[in-house]
């Protein structure tokens, strides 16, 4: 029995693995489908990329960083067990490279290749696990700290702070690093949109991740028999909650309506496990409404040009799930209770400090090192033409 247990764990958070891994296309097909036409091929290569040195960078650095678990030793050792542990880290890799995922839609359509493969592997190797040793492992001894002053720890089931809020915030910090596109904001204060190339491929993007995100919340239970319903329905509820609210305020903008789901989605992950299913609808409702509005602020008053809008979609309703786990957690609106919303303000601040000092911190020193972003005329030209040397449909066919 113990034999297969071990095994049908292993093969649970296995299927959340791929399914995670699956949301990396999501992000991939959600990026070229907002960027303009010259930039598709750099939204595809990016994701990928990322992924892979977050892979190197979280293997040999970050898991040992968060865990405190190390691959130096024998194949035999790691095979216990069914390798479990191993499939494990494959789960939380995932989690894990979506923080550059979420970064590359902030940045789109100016930045420099290789400065931003260097940039994911210091985060994923060290400013990521930092926070999200502090949150899921009782590093630093932050989380007792948390529990003896509030009574109760910071909670955050599904990552709505540890990857989302973290993503974003540090997407904030290298947008503002990069400054916007060429021609975006004029000196007078008119402002050049740039529509969505590929409605079809924006909304392509959001489906996969809709349905990958089902395992990125219902399977970070990591063992078969703390699987919930209640995950699952609550995760259900926040998406149509934050479609609905998106397509009010947005005026049915498609951009919107197909991002509301995952707004709503964000802000679930971290009390998924401990809502009641109509708190989780209230949570997606304000998260849906809350990207429409900041996105429009953030572009239109601030002048900051987050491509993908990844700081409100991730880092403001990252933010606001975290805070939100403390409120519809508790028993009195309907929840398991066992969460302080005093508590959560603190993880949720600790982690977008992290985030902000740690994206400040690489992203101006690659600045000043090596520079970030393309200059006039490869900006001009698209990333696709300046850095992959091909563009997503080029114009002239070989004969061959």
């Amino acid at each position: 029995m113990e034999q297969i247990k071990s095994g049908s764990d292993a093969l649970f958070i296995l299927l959340g693995a791929v399914m995670v891994l699956a949301m990396h296309a999501g992000f991939a097909f959600l990026e070229l489908g907002t960027v303009r036409r010259k930039n598709q091929v750099n939204a595809l290569v990016k994701i990928l990329v990322d992924f892979s040195v977050s892979t190197i960078a979280y293997f040999f650095v970050g898991y040992t960083v968060a865990y405190g678990t190390t691959f130096f030793v024998g194949a035999e050792t790691l095979a216990q067990k069914n390798g479990f542990e191993l499939v494990k880290f494959f789960f939380l890799l995932t989690f894990a490279a979506a923080v550059p995922a979420i970064i590359s839609g902030g940045i789109a359509e100016r930045a420099r290749f290789r400065p931003q493969l260097i940039a994911t592997a210091i985060l994923v190797g060290l400013v990521y696990p930092l926070f999200e040793g502090i949150a899921w492992n009782q590093r630093f001894g932050i989380q007792a700290w948390i529990k003896g002053a509030t009574g109760a720890e910071f909670h955050d089931f599904a990552g709505s702070v540890v990857v989302h809020a973290v993503g974003g915030w540090i997407a904030l910090m290298a947008v503002i690093q990069l400054g916007a596109r060429r021609g975006r904001y004029g000196r007078e204060g008119q402002i050049a949109a740039h529509p969505p190339s590929s409605i079809p491929f924006l909304a392509l993007g959001a489906w996969i991740l809709t349905v990958g995100w089902f395992g990125f919340n219902v399977m970070s239970a990591q063992t078969i028999d703390k699987i919930s319903g209640l995950v699952a329905v609550n995760s259900l509820m926040a998406m149509v909650g934050g479609t609905l609210a998106a397509t009010f305020f947005g005026r049915n903008d498609p951009g919107f309506v197909h991002n509301g789901p995952l707004a709503g989605l964000v802000a679930v992950c971290a009390g998924s496990d401990l809502m009641h299913p109509l708190g989780s609808l209230v949570v997606g409702v304000v998260a849906g409404g809350l990207f429409v509005s900041m996105f429009t602020w953030t572009q239109n008053k601030w002048k900051v040009d987050d491509v993908l809008g990844v700081w409100p979609l991730h880092g403001l309703c990252g933010a606001w799930g975290g805070i939100a786990a403390g409120i519809f957690g508790s028993k009195a609106l309907g929840g398991l209770g066992g969460v302080n919303v005093v508590a959560q303000v603190i993880g949720t601040l600790l982690g977008i400090g992290v985030a902000m000092g740690g994206g400040f911190v690489v992203y101006a020193g690659l600045k000043a090192l090596m520079g970030l972003r393309l200059d006039a005329e490869e900006e001009f030209d698209g990333a696709d033409l300046a850095i992959h040397k091909i563009s997503a449909t080029p114009e002239r066919e070989s004969n061959w």
